[in-house]
């Protein structure tokens, strides 16, 4: 290419970059420009006197930060007449029609706005008349009568509009679908500072629940007839709706379950509810993995079918297995009247347990039937049960010990708590009692009962206090044959802290199958006694730090020294609960320990 070519080309091409580069500053001095422009706009800072009344004021404040304004702008006649209508538009709906407003700025641009109300509107007269059947309902006719403007008091327009869309969803949420507002007013006479309201609805026809309507597989049907809490034919109520899609998504059958009321096909009077659901697959399997002190790394498989009949019966089964404890359970289950509360359980188990810490070994065979029952609405639950328990166990200076109980038992358990996971509040006690006979079926005359509970309070967002005990006692003609599964010991993370698992317990001398020494086992009391009481204080949105003091005893002796442990350590308050991480100093009469405690789970 020709030199003359290239040096024609020079020129233009240099011109065409200083011209973009020219553009892209100006654009830039232009958006710095903006955002200088709207920070001085947002810089502008109110105070208000004059105005006693919070949310009035908060109004005034709300109006005002809208508006736009410059600061070299704030001693403009103009802005300032703008501010004063700005204040009278603020006040108008708290009955403030004849209000006085003016404006001062400081040296440091704070713009003081001195408001005078002056006389409010008063109300002067309330006409309220329901057309309907409404009229009739006295629940409804009060709800319509509890409007708290009354003649005398100051005008208050929100008040006036809140209480249209209440009780207009009201109307709704009692089956007057066809409420409507035949007539509202709010007249206003300024030369007279006062207002008139009118109010008058028309309630129309009140509905009533009709027949369920069933989207997708009907073969629950006869179960969610049984959660239904409503007759045909009964007035629609949203809270009773409300309650059994509740019922329905707790009861264990559904992926996703919706019931609603279709007005458009309603009968007469009666609204069909549409009952919209997703049946769980035909089996369900589960894998959960944890950890804990007293167990070391755990592993749970579960399966479950949660419908083997048109009935809703259901059949599951875990397998448990840690480096101690390994078993099969089966649980068979039959809904009564209340599904999710109220149901008849079969269960059947098989466990292994070799304490690592002693040289005890257990096996152990049960079969149960229990009635567990709860009220609605109710925190107590019921459990009514018979056991048979056949466990072969190695204990003491006893070998190879096998005893079988038929064991008659009830347990009644009260449980609240804000939280399923991450509990601030909560409450937990529980009274437990088996017996049996040797003339019905057991190898021993037995009565066990246990008493537990524990109490969770949470104090200005940050101070946790949480205090735990435990009583139980047995009753035996032979306590050398009662099984180790029934026996007390103390100890482990969910006992007294600072001791291993089961650690703290009447001992024998017994020889280790493995190496022929004689050593000394816990072999497990007649009685039972802990307590606990543990401050927790909250340094960050999910962390807190925690001390704490253990007491307790497993004996055969009720005048046995406690054994009590100190300890300190944290909480981590994850997605997937709480896990805790405690170091405790454990004292015994005879020595003294440390030990690293970690949990992971919910205290209740």
């Amino acid at each position: 290419m020709p030199p003359c070519f290239l040096s024609s080309l020079k020129a233009p091409l240099a011109c065409i970059k200083t011209r973009r580069h020219q553009g892209y500053a100006l654009r830039f001095l232009s958006l710095c420009l903006f955002v200088i422009f709207i920070s001085s706009a947002h810089a502008v800072t109110y105070k208000i006197n004059g105005v006693k009344q919070d949310k009035l004021k908060d109004n005034v404040r709300l109006h005002l930060n809208n508006l736009d304004v410059e600061t070299e702008l704030l001693n403009d006649p103009f802005w300032q007449d703008e501010v004063i209508a700005t204040v009278a538009t603020a006040v108008q709906p708290f009955g403030y029609y004849n209000s006085d407003a003016t404006v001062e700025v400081t040296e440091d641009d704070e713009v003081v706005v001195t408001v005078s109300l002056n006389d409010p509107l008063l109300v002067s007269k309330v006409t309220r008349e329901i057309i309907g059947v409404g009229r009739e309902d006295n629940d409804f006719r009060s709800r319509f009568n509890g409007f708290s403007l009354k003649e005398g008091d100051v005008l208050n327009q929100p008040v006036y509009e809140s209480f249209k869309s209440s009780m207009f969803n009201y109307a709704l949420s009692h089956g007057y679908f066809d409420f409507y507002w035949q007539a509202t007013r709010l007249d206003l006479v300024r030369e007279e500072k006062e207002a008139n309201i009118l109010l008058i609805a028309q309630s129309g026809s009140r509905y009533n629940f009709g027949k369920l309507k069933f989207i997708g597989e009907d073969k629950a049907k006869a179960i969610i007839e049984r959660l239904t809490p409503f007759e045909e034919g009964e007035p629609y109520s949203s809270a009773k709706l409300s309650d059994f899609n509740r019922s329905l998504n707790q009861s264990g059958y559904f992926n996703r379950v919706i019931a609603r009321p279709v007005v458009s096909d309603a009968e007469g009077l009666n609204v069909p509810i549409e009952v919209s659901l997703a049946h769980r697959p035909r089996d369900a399997f589960d894998v959960s993995i944890g950890a804990a002190t007293d167990t070391g790394p755990r592993v749970t498989l579960g399966w479950e079918r949660p419908w083997v009949n048109d009935r809703g019966h259901s059949i599951s089964s875990d397998i448990f297995i840690s480096q101690p404890e390994q078993s099969v359970t089966a649980d068979y289950r039959i809904p009564m009247q209340n599904i999710t509360k109220d149901y008849v359980s079969f269960e059947a188990g098989y466990q292994f347990i070799e304490y690592s810490n002693t040289s005890i070994e257990s096996e152990t065979l049960s079969l149960a039937a229990h009635r567990y029952f709860q009220e609605d609405n109710s925190p107590w639950q019921h459990d009514g049960s018979i056991t048979y328990l056949r466990e072969t166990y190695d204990q003491g200076d006893t070998d190879n010990t096998t005893t079988s109980l038929i064991l008659p038992g009830y347990s009644i358990t009260y449980i609240t708590k804000d939280n399923d996971l991450n509990i601030n509040n909560g409450n937990y006690f529980q009274f437990l009692a088996q017996a049996g006979r040797d003339n019905l079926g057991s190898d021993i005359n037995i009565v066990k009962s246990v008493l537990e509970g524990m109490v969770i309070r949470t104090f200005s967002d940050v101070h946790r206090v949480s205090i735990r005990g435990e009583l139980g006692a047995i009753k035996t003609n032979d306590f050398s044959q009662v099984p180790t599964s029934l026996r007390f010991y103390a100890g482990g993370d969910q006992s007294v802290r600072g001791f291993d698992y089961r650690e703290i317990s009447p001992t024998d001398d017994v020889i280790d199958p493995e190496t022929g020494d004689t050593v000394t086992d816990a072999i497990g009391g007649k009685y039972l006694a802990t307590a606990s009481v543990e401050y927790a204080y909250r340094i960050a949105q999910n962390w807190r730090i925690a001390a704490f003091t253990d007491a307790g005893t497993a004996t055969n002796d009720l005048d046995t020294t406690l054994t009590y442990s100190v300890g300190s350590g944290f909480h981590w308050l994850s997605p997937i609960g709480p896990v805790r991480v405690y170091v405790a100093r454990g004292f015994a009469p005879d020595e003294k320990t440390w030990q690293l405690h970690l949990m992971l789970g919910p205290e209740l």
